[in-house]
């Protein structure tokens, strides 16, 4: 069986960047020359301008890249689609909303699959957090809140670290009041997992960071996990 790997974006890629460099760097770790990816842009609403992104961004014949549309679904077995994928990529948006109906249909359960069978699964901002335990979402208005994500990843992650100003005194009020410790990643940053263990930290930005927070003797405290520039 091949490891299972998670590629979770603080923020950055097509959606974000000029740079192609953190995707490149996703599609990198495929075994396959001409990686089958696939979009799922659920939490933006399966909006069409962040579609036509995804197809500007990743283009043949470097790869194949295809999106799946649960607001349009068709009749496709999800587990063997979700399995056939050597890449999924989860944009980002309202990530409440975007768990909420792939559990209803069934879409968690076929990306479970897909991790278990060596599908590389990736994704920025609602696309990041929804493979931990838990994250800081902004999906249910302005109040940055904890939300209960899929459990891929342990403990809690927080995107946007510096991006938005709110990030930072949000999660550390949240890991001050019982939230799992975790790790935050700024704009720029993509945190690669193997076997749900951070393999390395990169970034297309010089400045940014990625920070393992956490709460000690009552006080909660950051640890610099130093990217590597890509």
């Amino acid at each position: 069986m091949k490891a299972g790997q998670i590629v979770a974006l603080g923020g950055g890629g097509f959606s974000m960047e000029e740079t192609p460099v953190l995707d490149d760097y996703i599609l990198s770790l495929s075994e396959n020359k001409r990686p089958r990816i696939c979009f799922v842009p659920t939490a933006s609403g399966d909006s069409e301008s962040y579609i036509a992104r995804f197809y500007r961004r990743f283009r043949e014949p470097r790869c194949v890249p295809t999106h799946l549309s649960l607001f349009n679904r068709d009749g496709r077995n999800l587990s063997e689609f979700a399995t056939s994928q050597d890449v999924i990529y989860v944009g980002g948006g309202n990530t409440a909303n975007m768990l909420a109906i792939w559990r209803l249909h069934g879409w968690d359960k076929a990306l479970r699959d897909a991790f278990e069978a060596g599908t590389i699964l990736a994704g920025v901002s609602a696309g990041s957090i929804c493979w931990f335990e838990t994250g800081v979402t902004d999906s249910f208005g302005d109040q940055l809140a904890p939300l209960d994500c899929m459990g891929f990843l342990s403990g809690s992650n927080c995107p946007h670290y510096d991006g938005e100003s709110a990030r930072r005194p949000a999660y550390h009020r949240l890991v001050s009041e019982g939230m799992a410790p975790g790790i935050a990643a700024d704009d720029g940053v993509a945190l690669h997992f193997v076997e749900s263990r951070l393999h390395r930290v990169v970034a297309s930005r010089s400045q940014a960071k990625a920070y393992r927070v956490e709460l000690i003797a009552d006080k909660v405290t950051e640890t610099v996990l130093a990217p590597e520039l890509l």
